[in-house]
């Protein structure tokens, strides 16, 4: 017996097509449902948790293994989706305040989870040198030491990797004993409808993450690599047997056309497919653009009495503004104000309006039985500022098996 755990050991710490195997075996177990329904789990925090997406993708719903036992967030509408969704332990407030508060407790758990604050790395925030937001990462540390956590999952925009506070947050994970690995996923290449990019920053005690993250793809763009069938796909970073990107046609086409402006007394779906009052310039608009693809550039094209005159002025850029999405394509990121086509490519396909609050959902692979709290405008926040859960169970898919490995 002490012979065979030492091959397994020799075999850990040499055979990268082993762990290959592992991650694939995960992955089918998962999807599968046998790895939700075992006794041993494991005890998860979320910290700026926000609607619980990234919990969501650890959770039992995507066939996890984890169980949420601490969360915090800001925002209190927040905090009502996420305790509706996951139970009464996220606390509402200023993560600071509530870590100076002597009667809050922070549980001990085997990973954190959570994304602090991305505004202040996001290239949309033109004062981003010097705002406070760029330093939550650091109560965000000081939870993962109280939790004595030995995995975490940092979440954020694609601009935090190389950045000053990058290297502030390896130095500061590295002299707690995590070895650490970060790297930018795209959400379509893990199921998602959309081509959201986010980062990924992964510290684990007692394994390198960096051996088995990224997480190998499970879907592949099929423009960009028609011919990947022929591939050795666990070479090329992929799962075996990857599907074709998931596309907007798959995530809604489904849906009737939308009922009213105001969240709806019906079941889901249809409670949050509700659409806009737009003013007649505004369909005239939607109206002169009525082929999938177009945006702005078209409509100046077609009708410059119709444009804006920023849009005129504005000659490169932007193209997204105004712009109707494709059906057999992913999604672009689903941002906060999904239901304004001036701030990207938010228009339906082929209806003359914007895209309702529920096809957002779902093009965030958030599933239609998710209760979302709080009014129109605080739910279009949570769902334009989550995690994609199917995302997220990817890379849970990693840490389950960096926790799995510990135990053997």
């Amino acid at each position: 017996m002490k012979s065979d755990n030492m091959k397994y050991k020799q075999n850990l710490k040499t055979n990268n097509k082993w762990l290959i195997r592992e991650e694939q075996r995960v992955y089918e177990s998962r999807t599968e449902g046998k790895i939700g329904r075992k006794r041993n789990r494991f005890r998860l925090i979320d910290a700026f948790a926000g609607a619980g997406g990234m919990t969501l993708g650890f959770s039992k719903y995507f066939g996890h293994a984890f169980d949420s036992v601490w969360a915090n967030d800001f925002n209190e509408y927040c905090v009502a989706t996420y305790n509706a969704n996951f139970g009464g332990h996220c606390l509402s407030g200023d993560i600071i305040n509530l870590l100076k508060d002597p009667s809050i407790k922070i549980p001990e758990a085997d990973v954190l989870i959570g994304g602090p604050p991305c505004q202040g790395f996001s290239l949309l925030n033109k004062n981003r040198e010097g705002d406070s937001r760029k330093q939550l990462w650091r109560p965000y540390f000081e939870i993962l030491q109280r939790s004595q956590a030995e995995v975490f999952v940092m979440e954020n925009v694609p601009q935090i990797l190389g950045s000053f506070e990058h290297g502030e947050i390896m130095g500061t994970a590295e002299a707690m004993g995590f070895k650490v690995w970060g790297d930018v996923l795209c959400a379509a290449d893990y199921g998602v409808p959309q081509t959201r990019h986010r980062a990924f920053i992964i510290g684990c005690k007692f394994f390198n993450p960096a051996r088995m993250f990224p997480p190998r793809k499970t879907h592949f763009n099929p423009k960009k690599n028609g011919n990947q069938f022929n591939l050795a796909y666990e070479e090329k970073g992929f799962l075996k047997e990857p599907q074709k990107w998931k596309t907007v046609r798959d995530a809604i086409e489904d849906l009737p056309p939308p009922e009213g402006t105001e969240i709806r007394c019906a079941l889901p779906p249809l409670d949050l497919h509700f659409g806009r009052n737009p003013t007649g310039l505004s369909l005239k608009r939607y109206r002169t653009i009525p082929r999938e693809g177009m945006n702005r550039f078209d409509l100046q094209k077609i009708a410059p009495d119709l444009t804006p005159g920023c849009w005129i002025r504005k000659k490169t850029g932007g193209t997204d503004l105004f712009g109707r999405l494709w059906w057999d394509r992913p999604a672009f990121t689903i941002r906060t104000e999904f239901f304004k086509p001036e701030k990207g490519r938010f228009l339906h396909p082929e209806q003359h309006r914007p895209i309702t609050h529920r096809e957002a959902a779902r093009l965030q692979s958030f599933p239609d039985d998710f209760i979302f709290k709080g009014s129109k405008t605080e739910i279009a926040k949570q769902i334009g500022n989550a995690v994609p859960p199917l995302l997220a169970a990817r890379v849970a898919d990693v840490v389950y098996l960096l926790l799995t490995l510990k135990d053997r």
